[in-house]
């Protein structure tokens, strides 16, 4: 038995990650902007200790629209501290399209509405149809996490800019603030100027969890700087332990531990009573999907803006037609994935677009719950993961049957826990309280 904990991760993307999700019988579409929908999922995942829920958001419609679209992050998660107690919120939130104060303020009210539960999944935008809504051009790869890095740093310092005992409100000395803990920033950098102090006292957990999704080179570098969590996209084992071993090897280099950064690789479960009974779910999912409207438009973002719908379906993917790694502005990382994956299997356009369908090049995987608490504990106790980004293919019928199955089993198994560690997702992942910077000096010299 390892001398960890896993964490489990639910990454809530509704009616399901699978592209096709929405056209199932199961699902309901017409409930994705209904607040009591998301509400009984997040309980229900509460109430099998799941450690969190996670939102991604994207800044424009797409080419065609989606059934997914909808609700902003922070808005739907602020309703649903609400309605639970424990699990822990993650939010995404782009550092291409967002100042530093606007954003650490939402993130720091998040924490204070939850009780200690708020997490920002970091994200740098390439999206040239996002970059068309804020008036502005698509920003070089490099160029966005030179601007990430410097908008962190201000960030951070803003949640630092109030001393945890900075609020005293004194009613008989009319003092609601000790002036002497509450700090300017006068951050002056290559992208911001920031005054400060932040006009919210620091939130629960020091700062929210920071949360990273890149896995480019650049990508690697910011998370082994700033990231507590990763958030990765993995096909094998082989894979994800070298992408394991690289980023804890990042990490120790840029001088924080390597434990207090927790890996969670992305798996989208089919789950069925029999091996047969999964693999019929997740082929009647392909079959809605090949060829629909969203699997080619993702695709094509993917690759760099080769639009594989205009070759044919059973022919090998034209892989002498996709542009070098580097040149790629947009998701690195996702785009040679996909190309070692289609080279690996040699797979035809159509093959590809089924395995995309699925998860978006997340390893997807067919099996009882048997089965898949089995990848879990192999991936988690070989040096491969520290839990899971868990993204079922179909909500909520698929994820129930993950948390009425396979959770158990990893409860007996002693990898999963049977109630929560602590209040706060910090806890939950088993991760300290950032200190203060400007505390810190005060503290030394008592």
């Amino acid at each position: 038995m390892p001398d960890r904990d896993l964490i489990l991760n639910a990454f809530l993307m509704v009616p399901g990650h699978h592209a096709a999700a929405w056209r199932h019988p199961l699902s309901t579409p017409e409930r994705t902007l209904d607040l009591d929908y998301y509400a009984g999922i997040a309980r229900t995942a509460e109430a099998a200790k799941i450690d969190s829920l996670f939102l991604a958001d994207g800044l424009s419609s797409g080419r065609r629209g989606g059934a997914r679209g909808g609700l902003e992050p922070l808005t739907l998660l602020s309703s649903l501290a609400a309605v639970t107690e424990r699990i822990g919120l993650i939010a995404t939130a782009s550092t291409t399209f967002n100042d530093p104060y606007n954003l650490a303020r939402a993130f720091a009210s998040l924490d204070h509405l939850s009780g200690g539960r708020a997490g920002w999944n970091i994200v740098t935008s390439a999206d040239t149809e996002a970059a068309a809504n804020f008036s502005r051009e698509a920003v070089a790869h490099e160029a966005r996490y030179r601007r990430a890095h410097e908008f962190l740093e201000v960030a951070t310092g803003l949640w630092d800019s109030w001393e945890d005992d900075a609020r005293i409100l004194d009613k008989a000395a009319g003092r609601p603030v000790d002036g002497d803990k509450v700090h300017e920033l006068n951050h002056v950098g290559a992208h911001f100027q920031v005054r400060g102090p932040l006009n919210a006292p620091r939130p629960p957990q020091g700062h929210p969890l920071l949360v990273q999704a890149g896995s480019s080179e650049d990508g690697k570098d910011f998370a082994a700087h700033w990231a507590e969590a990763i958030f990765t996209a993995q096909q094998t084992i082989e894979d994800a332990r070298a992408f394991y071993a690289d980023v804890k090897a990042r990490v120790a280099a840029a001088g924080r531990d390597p434990d207090a950064v927790k890996i969670l690789p992305g798996l989208s479960p089919f789950i069925g009573s029999t091996e047969a009974e999964a693999h019929a779910v997740q082929s009647e999912l392909d079959d809605l999907a090949v060829p629909t409207d969203g699997v080619p438009t993702q695709v094509w973002r993917q690759l760099g803006t080769v639009d594989l719908t205009q070759f044919p379906l059973d022919e090998p993917v034209p892989l002498h037609l996709l542009p070098d790694e580097t040149d790629v502005q947009g998701n690195r990382s996702r785009f040679a994935l996909i190309v070692s994956l289609a080279r690996r299997e040699r797979l035809t356009v159509r093959q590809l677009l089924r395995r995309l369908a699925g998860a978006r090049g997340h390893f997807t995987f067919a099996g009882t719950p048997e089965q898949v608490a089995d990848l879990i504990e192999d991936w988690f106790t070989h040096g491969a993961a520290d839990g899971f980004n868990i993204m079922p293919p179909l909500y909520p019928s698929q994820f129930e049957i993950f948390l009425e199955h396979v959770v158990p089993i990893l409860q007996r198994r002693g990898l999963f826990h049977t109630e929560y560690r602590g209040r706060t997702l910090r806890e939950h992942y088993g991760l300290d309280r950032p200190a203060n910077r400007f505390a810190r000096p005060r503290e030394l010299a008592a």
